[in-house]
């Protein structure tokens, strides 16, 4: 009887990378209990990187495996449902009289996560349940639904006047968990595709952008967000478009 008693090293580097996205979420939720919101933002952000890093490297060491999937999830779930939630209520609702509203909203957040990535984990193991319409999502991804919640405290540390509006806040935030767990179809950007000749300008796009990000942090995350957001009806009509070709591949033809 033999058994195995070593691992490659590669097979455990995806799943190293996703233990350091836990601990960023769990930093962050430590720095914004110390007042220190900024840092707790980056620390999410941080976690947004390493959860597309860790799939990208599985893929690419030929390493994925249930285990890394299963822990992708609650990492997810963590950074993206209850980091953001608790970063949200310490900010903009404890001490006010609106705090149980505010916590109201932070609660569907959290389990609208939970519930999008319980589809997920299903739509894996099932071919009845999908997340997928062609180079579409079905409903928010986890990654974008905490951008998207944490649009409120982005105005709030840029010093947007005007914005202190708790019940609107909160109404955004549960709006934003419904979009997750919706049949809303979203742009996929990773199973998007350019031509050659546009390569150029996207390159120049994507630094323009990263400057933006290191200099102009928060405004860009509140323009990001709003794009993301104003480009989901363009994505419904986009994939209804498209399955009506696939359907009536031929009603467009000329007899």
């Amino acid at each position: 009887m033999t058994r195995k008693s070593h691992i490659k090293l590669r097979h455990i580097v995806p799943s190293i990378v996703t233990v350091f996205a836990i601990c960023a979420g769990m930093t962050s939720i430590r720095m914004s209990l110390d007042g220190n919101l900024e840092m707790g933002l980056y620390l999410i952000l941080l976690a947004v990187f390493l959860d597309a890093a860790d799939g990208k490297l599985a893929r690419f060491l030929d390493s994925a495996s249930p285990f890394g999937a299963e822990l992708d999830t609650l990492a997810d779930f963590f950074n993206f449902g209850i980091a953001p939630g608790v970063l949200i209520y310490n900010t903009l609702y404890i001490g006010t009289e609106y705090a149980n509203l505010g916590w109201l909203a932070s609660l569907v957040l959290g389990v609208c996560c939970a519930l999008r990535l319980a589809r997920f984990n299903l739509s894996v193991k099932s071919t009845e349940v999908t997340l997928k319409k062609e180079d579409f999502f079905v409903g928010v991804p986890a990654p974008a639904l905490a951008s998207l919640a944490l649009t409120p405290v982005f105005m709030e540390l840029y010093g947007w006047e005007n914005t202190d509006l708790p019940i609107l806040r909160a109404v955004y935030i549960i709006a934003v968990g419904l979009l997750a767990v919706s049949t809303i179809p979203t742009f996929s950007i990773k199973h998007a595709s350019i031509r050659r000749s546009q390569l150029p300008f996207v390159i120049v796009a994507a630094v323009v952008l990263i400057v933006c990000l290191m200099v102009y942090t928060w405004p860009t995350m509140i323009a990001v967000n709003f794009l993301y957001l104003a480009s989901i009806p363009f994505s419904f009509f986009a994939q209804h478009k498209l399955a009506k070709e696939h359907t009536h591949p031929n009603a467009h033809s000329v007899d």
